[in-house]
């Protein structure tokens, strides 16, 4: 049986959180835990990876429920100029768009547009974990190198 210990733990879940509207930076912790090279990179990888994917995908269930009417959203108005953004690539690229979901501002928008433009979830899932495995893979590369 896996060992889970708190500090995966809280890697996980801060990975989860840096992914959804809560505040949250994963680069941090992943890059300190990293640092300690106390941890196993592919662990850390994979731990923050899926923890962020996850983060993603409730952002895109949360566009998903918008769009029920079970969830009313409640933006400024920043933050509905990136929303019509990410609607826009939506709609003209389609779900690889989600592959970009990693990135800072737009990120968290893409998912939940996603949600909005009814995106099948297993191509959101697929695209957003492929993003976010993406930012851990190169930020270790750089840290590395």
């Amino acid at each position: 049986m896996m060992d889970i210990s708190l500090p995966l733990l809280s890697l996980f879940f801060s990975g989860f959180t840096s992914a959804t509207l809560l505040p949250g930076s994963s680069e941090a912790l992943f890059l300190l835990m990293l640092a300690q090279q106390n941890w196993d990179l592919w662990v850390l990888i994979l731990i923050v990876g899926t923890g962020n994917s996850l983060g993603g995908m409730s952002n895109w269930l949360i566009g998903i429920l918008i769009r029920r009417g079970f969830y009313k959203e409640k933006n400024t108005e920043t933050e509905n100029k990136y929303h019509i953004q990410a609607e826009k690539w939506l709609k003209k690229y389609g779900s690889p768009v989600l592959f970009f979901s990693f990135l800072p501002v737009i990120g968290d928008p893409i998912c939940l547009v996603a949600g909005l433009v009814k995106i099948h979830w297993l191509k959101a899932l697929l695209y957003i974990s492929c993003g976010k495995f993406f930012r851990y893979i190169i930020l270790s590369y750089f840290i590395s190198a």
